[in-house]
């Protein structure tokens, strides 16, 4: 670009240059610093593409890599060129050489300073607008694959009859092009305008014109260009109606269009988008007119129009045709939510039952009921949410070995063949407990678990009384799950790396005890050469990983070690469940992780934000929903995904085969996701339906279980989601995973349950369960029990028992022995005409606080009891003096150690502590004869003595008084 013309220059004055010496100097620390930072951005890039094809999702990578890279350079070259293009072009319109007003001396000196740099100038200022356009571009991977590969949903919005795919794939990529075409627009305006200016194209305090012809054209016709934009949003706004969140008293948030929305703003929309379009072609017109006099009067009425007729005429529909006659006026929208909403959240299939829920044992027959009570549930008394504590104790044996702080709930066959609930829990590494911290220690000695353990979720064990009674159990573990691959490199509790294979040894244990062991699997990364070693001691800060003797040959390094890092590395376009569980298949220990397909953009379905949803009385860091977009109205179970324990192979399933939102992915990412006939009947069997996905089908149904309108909009028969009544923090109830039978059905089915209570009241609303084993034909129904009656709800049924006389006992005879009383698990299960509500609870005592259980809780209709098993508690709130056939019974024979047993009264205190004595002193005599030495069971044996004599002592002085 030649220069307009110089000015007056002064004689160049001289300035020392440093040394050949220096200057080497400085270039060589110039050039490893670049060289530094360049490997730095490397070894990012070399680790992760050595991460995906280890785990054999190379594909995964390489495609949403090129993807980026495409978007990167396509749109950073189309906005370096856009504003190069403009400054380029008004440099060549500036005017020539003319008087120099007072302006444009001021300026000169700016033009003078840049005159032999103008090509520099010009190449960094669109490098830089390229770079960050570029950048921004890449961060929208997801719009554009979308785009590309959207398939239809076959469904059609009410209003504009198109179908979802266009909301769902199409509109976001349209709307981004339209905010790169209004960014690349401003600057390019913004770029020309102060170049003109520079180079005396505009003026802004010299006399005469302020601006020349060809300055006025070259900003009309950019103006123009913003103003066509302007009209295309106006036109795509239509359409955003569909999918635009309001605020309306009858749902809170609201999705879609509403009265006012169908007609003003559409309307509004249609001729704003005409008057844009006329404005543009003002502008444009001034290539010719050479005047903004008309293109300015357009532009502002334009303004005008968006106020009057966007604005004001909205408002006016809004305060005089809908306000007074609102709930006939949005019927027919209120409508169109409804089904959309139940359509995109899968629960327009619930089948709603009214049900009195009024419960009588006298009026009923009370000991049908309590043989019906038998068999309408399995009532897990051992609570995932409190035993953790048990596990840990129990069967920790290491500290260095940890457990879960809520456990998981899943189904096993027992010896005879039936399917048992059981709680589940992976023996996991804890690194803080390792005895000797230190770099060798906590990434190659200790690098795994070790072993499941798993217990009945209806019974309790005899050592401590009312502990877990355990299936599988011990180090190594044995039991129900038979021989197994036990060693757990993957885990949720896994978030270290560790090196393994090489010449430095693993701890393990086998049937004698502690040994070690080298790991065989084939997952991790090589260290195997001196690039890999470098670019991942880089990415982890850790220069040892380079030098240290410890790696050699064989040496792996496993890194993303959680089931869910795993699951969304792999799969990126996945929201991942909160609540990811293990379980033991053919031989191995697999993770099991729903994962979910979402999108933001269906039209008329109203939003729910997932983080807020899925957040219950037990959410934690752990079991917080991973979400890629946190504000959703489509949902769908589409995948199920499974972990390896010992090797992290990572396996996608397909698992709603209609999902358009899944069958976009699939085509963006083939051969990713295996069909769903490839998932195993071992593994299926363990399938269950996800947790999150029912906390947000039941949010929502406290508002959509209504379908009719006017209904809809009064709020009269909302619901709520009652919080805890075993916590005393206000969070919502966490959902219980039972096998239960429901009114009408032959047999349990493992279910997923939940209760409602009526909006701001405690009283129970209705009662939800959707059928959650896999195998099951009706998988994934839902149903629920609408309570007709007043009925007392979960918090009213916690109160009235923490009212109980014995229960106020209890809690005394435990302030006595140092234990606390926790609640476990409110079970809510319909029975006969009412509903049955069973309770464990739990004295946590002794200097580790043990939770063991210890009395049971139990209400049906008026009538609730608080007694020391289950079977008594049954036959106590149906009035029933026995029962030949029970649930398995938390009954156990008098404990070890039962410093937290309330104690009982009269003859039968005093027989039972004589009993426990005798029982004490004959384990004592039986553990010196087993082994002299082993004193700790001989003291253990010894302190339960004396517990039991001191309990006979005082049943004796209760006795004589």
């Amino acid at each position: 670009m030649p220069d307009r013309g110089g000015g007056p220059t002064g004689p160049r004055m001289r300035v020392g240059r440093p040394s050949r010496r220096v200057r080497t100097l400085l270039m060589t620390l110039g050039v490893l610093a670049v060289l530094a930072m360049a490997f730095v951005m490397f070894a990012g890039f070399w680790t992760d593409w050595l991460w995906y094809r280890s785990v054999k999702y190379s594909s995964v990578f390489t495609t949403t890599l090129w993807t980026k890279i495409g978007l990167f350079a396509v749109f950073g070259l189309l906005m370096a060129a856009a504003v190069g293009l403009n400054i380029w072009l008004a440099h060549r319109l500036r005017p020539p050489l003319s008087a120099m007003s007072l302006e444009q001396q001021s300026l000169d000196r700016y033009r003078m300073s840049i005159a032999p740099y103008k090509k520099w100038v010009l190449i960094g200022v669109t490098a830089l607008v390229g770079l960050i356009a570029g950048a921004s571009a890449t961060g929208q991977w997801r719009t554009w694959m979308m785009w590309i590969n959207g398939v239809p949903f076959g469904t059609k919005d009410p209003q504009f009859q198109l179908d979802v795919s266009f909301y769902a794939f199409e509109l976001p990529w349209y709307r981004f092009l339209l905010g790169f075409g209004f960014a690349a627009t401003v600057l390019s305006l913004l770029a020309a305008a102060l170049t003109h200016y520079l180079y005396g194209g505009l003026r802004i305090t010299s006399p005469g014109a302020r601006a020349t012809a060809a300055a006025t054209g070259h900003l009309s016709v950019l103006l123009g260009v913003f103003v066509s934009l302007k009209a295309v949003a106006y036109w795509l706004d239509r359409y955003g109606l569909a999918v635009k969140s309001s605020d309306f008293k009858a749902t809170g948030n609201w999705t879609g269009l509403r009265y006012v929305d169908a007609n003003a703003y559409l309307p509004a929309k249609t001729i704003l988008f005409c008057i844009a379009v006329i404005c543009a072609l003002l502008f444009f017109a001034t290539l010719w007119r050479r005047t903004w006099q008309l293109p300015v009067i357009g532009f502002g009425l334009m303004v005008l129009s968006a106020i009057l007729i966007g604005g004001l005429y909205p408002a006016i529909v809004q305060k005089f045709q809908v306000q007074p006659n609102e709930q006939a006026k949005e019927a027919e929208y209120i409508r169109k939510n409804i089904a959309a909403t139940r359509e995109a959240y899968g629960i327009e299939g619930a089948k709603i039952t009214d049900y009195g829920g009024k419960g009588d044992a006298e009026a009923e027959d009370g000991t049908k009921l309590r043989k019906d009570a038998n068999a309408a549930a399995s009532y897990r008394m051992m609570d995932p949410n409190v035993v953790s504590p048990a596990f840990q104790q129990l069967q920790q044996r290491r500290n260095y070995y940890t457990f879960p702080a809520t456990l998981d709930v899943d189904r096993y066959k027992t010896e005879d063949g039936k399917t048992q609930d059981t709680v589940v829990g992976l023996r996991e590494l804890d690194i803080t407990g390792i005895p000797k911290r230190n770099w060798i220690n906590d990434h190659f000695t200790y690098t795994h678990g070790y072993g499941a353990i798993a217990a009945d979720g209806t019974g309790t064990g005899k050592e401590p009384a009312g502990s877990p009674l355990f299936t599988e159990s011990g180090l190594p573990s044995g039991g129900q799950f038979g021989e197994y691959e036990q060693r757990i490199y993957y885990g949720e509790k896994t978030t270290q790396y560790s090196i393994v294979g090489g010449p430095q040894k693993e701890l393990d244990y086998e049937e004698d005890g502690e040994r070690t062991t080298s790991y065989e699997g084939d997952s991790g990364v090589a260290l195997d050469n001196p690039l890999n070693r470098a670019a991942y001691a880089v990415s982890f800060s850790e220069p040892q990983i380079l030098y240290s003797g410890a790696i050699g040959d064989g040496s792996r390094i496993l890194y993303n070690r959680t089931p869910k890092e795993r699951v969304e590395a792999v799969a990126p376009w996945l929201t991942i469940d909160g609540d990811a569980y293990p379980a033991v298949i053919d031989g191995r220990v697999q993770w099991i992780i729903d994962a979910y397909t979402t999108t933001n953009g269906y039209p008329y379905a109203s939003r729910t934000t997932l983080g807020d949803t899925t957040a219950d009385s037990l959410t934690d860091t752990q079991r917080a929903v991973v979400a890629q977009q946190n504000q959703v109205n489509y949902i769908r179970n589409s995948v199920k995904a499974t972990v390896d324990a010992y090797d992290g192979t990572v396996k996608l399933y397909e698992w709603d085969t209609e999902d358009p939102v899944l069958k976009t992915w699939m085509k963006a990412f083939p051969g990713t996701v295996e069909p769903k006939s490839e998932i195993k009947p071992s593994l299926k069997a363990h399938l269950r339906y996800p947790q999150d996905m029912f906390k947000v089908q039941r949010e929502l149904l406290t508002r959509y279980h209504v379908t009719d309108p006017a209904q809809f909009y009064s709020g009269s028969d909302a619901w709520q989601v009652p919080d805890d009544p075993t916590t005393k923090d206000k969070e919502s109830v966490p959902p219980y995973y039972l096998s239960l039978r429901m009114p009408g059905d032959e047999a349990q089915k493992f279910s997923l349950t939940t209760t409602f209570t009526p909006n701001g009241r405690p009283n129970l609303g209705a009662f939800m369960a959707v059928d959650a084993d896999a195998d099951s034909e009706t998988y994934g129904s839902i149903r629920l029990l609408k309570v007709s009656e007043t009925v007392k709800g979960p918090q009213q049924v916690q109160s009235e028992l923490n009212g109980l006389p014995e229960v106020a006992e209890f809690v005394r005879n435990l302030r006595g022995t140092d234990s606390d009383i926790e609640y476990g698990n409110l079970l809510t299960v319909p029975l006969g005409k009412g509903f049955l509500y069973v309770e464990p609870v739990y004295a946590r005592g002794g200097t580790q606080k043990l939770p063991l259980l210890r009395m049971v809780g139990a209400s049906y209709g008026e009538k609730i009891v608080f007694k020391q098993s289950l079977s008594e508690a049954l036959n106590a709130v149906f009035g029933v003096e026995d029962s030949e056939e029970t649930p398995p019974s938390t009954e156990q024979p008098p404990g070890e150690e039962q410093p937290e047993q309330p104690p009982a009264t009269g003859d039968a205190a005093l027989k039972a502590a004589i009993a426990d004595a005798q029982k004490a002193y004959d384990e004592a005599q039986a553990a010196l004869e087993k082994d002299p030495t082993d004193w700790q069971a001989y003291g253990k044996a010894q302190a339960d003595l004396e517990s039991a004599l001191r309990r006979a002592a005082e049943a004796q002085g209760r006795q004589q008084e």
